[in-house]
């Protein structure tokens, strides 16, 4: 079985209505979602649950893949008593946490551009994100960095999506840019992401439609994780 996961096609959309098709516990599957599930180093979404018949809250703390494949698992905050299949629901996510997630997703495709040296691991948060770098030599600049990015930023560079297959990724392996994960397929088929004149990459995550989107951002540190892993973490400059 394969869940419409709406956020694909449109990472904007924050509710929808849906039909729950399993509950286990505070586990909630539904036909189709909103909620972006934990992968790629991007947290699941949070939010809430509204029961069609009679307004009923119930609080989604995380959103992760099910165990049957193709289909998103809503964690609640307590168990789901009173939910069944066949309940209709409205799914909303929390938009604030969301486009904060998009804005530093999208600035971590930056940052990747921004430093030459293979990912090794990363993760996008609301108020941090960083990315690991396979470079031995400790020659990284925290302002040089922040100022490369922050010049693409400034730039307004669109952002899209299109699709391939993945057989034609086999054929583009620089297209793949973290050395540790793997991006998610569906029905044979790969996103990339593109940030135009700066960056391509095949991705499954949720980003804004622009990099002056974003905002300004500050490296907040450097440091050095193994032998040859150099960790640069990444902040929004609000103050």
């Amino acid at each position: 079985m394969q869940a419409s996961e709406l956020f694909r096609s449109d990472a904007y959309q924050q509710n929808c209505d849906a039909t729950i098709i399993a509950v286990d516990g505070n586990q909630v599957v539904l036909d189709q979602t909103v909620f972006y599930p934990t992968g790629g180093g991007q947290p699941g979404d949070h939010g809430e649950l509204v029961r069609t018949s009679d307004g009923a809250l119930f609080n989604v703390i995380d959103a992760r893949k099910s165990e049957t494949p193709g289909l998103v698992a809503h964690l609640l905050s307590e168990p789901a008593d009173g939910l069944q299949a066949g309940d209709k629901v409205t799914a909303k996510i929390d938009w604030q946490r969301r486009h904060r997630l998009m804005r530093m997703h999208s600035c971590l495709h930056l940052l990747c551009r921004a430093v030459d040296g293979a990912v090794t691991g990363g993760s996008v948060g609301p108020e941090k994100s960083r990315l690991d770098f396979d470079i031995p030599e400790p020659n990284l600049d925290k302002e040089t960095i922040a100022a490369t990015i922050n010049g693409w930023i400034a730039g307004d560079h669109p952002i899209t999506s299109r699709w391939i297959s993945a057989e034609e990724l086999a054929g583009q392996p620089e297209l793949v840019r973290t050395m540790s994960v793997r991006p998610p397929t569906s029905g044979g088929m790969v996103r990339l992401v593109e940030i135009k004149d700066v960056d391509l990459q095949a991705c499954g995550g949720t980003h804004v439609r622009s990099t002056k989107e974003i905002g300004p951002v500050k490296v907040s540190k450097i440091e050095k994780k193994g032998r040859q892993n150099r960790r640069v973490s990444i902040v929004f400059d609000e103050g």
